[in-house]
């Protein structure tokens, strides 16, 4: 486990194109890298939970609630999708620290 995170670490930390998101080490997607990245996922969960509370706030019953804010999480998804791509690495399934990146950060530390 100790030997997972040191790599996880330095993968996160292995960032000269300055990314604010890099790829998932597992699966797809994003991850935030910077505290721009973090930035940017945080103001985002507090805007989706402001919403729904909003929401709920004035809705009648739990489906009103749902029927409502469905519109809404799904334009904030792609909201964030869209700022992930402009902002972060090319997704692309992985599962783990690719050898191309491993070798990368192992050229990096070297010098």
């Amino acid at each position: 486990m100790k030997d997972f995170l040191k790599k996880h670490l330095a993968y996160m930390q292995d960032n000269p194109e300055g990314y604010w998101f890099k790829r998932k080490l597992y699966g797809w997607g994003w991850t935030p890298a910077t505290r721009e990245g973090w930035g940017v996922t945080l103001l985002w969960i507090a805007v989706v939970l402001g919403d729904f509370i909003r929401i709920d706030r004035n809705s009648h019953s739990e489906s009103d609630t749902l029927i409502a804010f469905a519109p809404h999480a799904v334009i904030l998804i792609v909201i964030l999708i869209v700022i992930c791509y402009k902002k972060g690495e090319s997704p692309k399934w992985q599962w783990g620290i690719s050898d191309e990146d491993s070798k990368t950060h192992e050229d990096q530390s070297s010098h």
